[in-house]
């Protein structure tokens, strides 16, 4: 149990995400690989899985870097230096199916700032 526990916390975010869409799929072996990644990369295929999964290593990189709040602090810095309005943004965060929780914390930074 520990060996298979090590080797899948070797592969990482993608690929628990990818072991969780192979076992959606139903299939067993390549037809279970080409299933998975052909659903997660939606109207792209299986590039677009495997871009997804490459997106997914990235961002899973980047919160265990910096976190969570810091990330989401820069980009809504980044939006407000590209010109977006507070209101623009609070407009978009309630359009994001995030939680209640993160949604207040994202609108208590907008206030914060200048």
């Amino acid at each position: 149990m520990d060996k298979l526990v090590d080797k899948i916390a070797a592969l990482g975010v993608p690929g628990l995400v990818l072991l969780v869409a192979m076992a959606v799929t139903g299939w067993a072996g390549a037809a279970a690989i080409t299933a998975a990644l052909a659903v997660l990369g939606g109207p792209f295929g299986m590039l677009g899985g495997i871009a997804v999964l490459g997106l997914l290593a990235l961002m899973s990189q980047g919160l265990t870097e910096y976190g969570f709040e810091a990330i989401f602090k820069s980009t809504v810095d980044q939006l407000r230096t590209k010109g977006k309005s507070k209101s623009d943004i609070e407009r978009e965060i309630e359009s994001y199916p995030i939680s209640s929780d993160l949604k207040l914390k994202i609108k208590d930074y907008l206030r914060k700032l200048a």
